[in-house]
């Protein structure tokens, strides 16, 4: 039994603008969600999966104000940090920074060989995820 005072589930914040840009991609809110626990992170958009052991997190920060043409639909990579950002608004959402890089837009490797360091997440409860970030050892920045 946990004895944690945070979820380790977190949903994603769907704006209604870009619930609609994301639909034909087959992320919705059923389909998409965030776990945090001794295990590790765990992220599920539509189709897209992206998966890290907890000892793989190097830290985890506030980030957000994105604007819709950035942000909205899939995943997208990040070109600045090779990040990849799943952000179903363009609030307030957690930058989760990597030890070694972990694959997601293309996780077969076969198509573009490309591995992300950081993952943006668009949670709805971001205070409770980086609570949770800090309560399982990892650097709250």
């Amino acid at each position: 039994m946990s004895t944690s005072s945070y979820p380790s589930e977190y949903a994603f914040a769907f704006s209604r603008r870009y619930r609609v840009a994301a639909l034909p991609f087959g992320v919705t809110a059923r389909t998409s969600g965030v776990r945090l626990d001794p295990d590790g992170l765990h992220v599920r958009f539509g189709p897209w999966r992206l998966h890290s052991e907890l000892e793989n997190l190097r830290s985890v920060s506030l980030t957000g104000d994105f604007s819709f043409a950035r942000a909205a639909g899939p995943p997208r990579f990040l070109t600045g940090d090779r990040g990849v950002a799943f952000t179903p608004n363009g609030d307030a959402a957690v930058r989760v920074r990597f030890r070694a890089s972990v694959p997601c837009l293309d996780p077969t490797g076969l198509v573009w060989p490309l591995r992300h360091t950081a993952a943006v997440l668009g949670v709805a409860d971001v205070a409770d995820f980086l609570g949770r970030a800090d309560e399982l050892g990892l650097a709250v920045e």
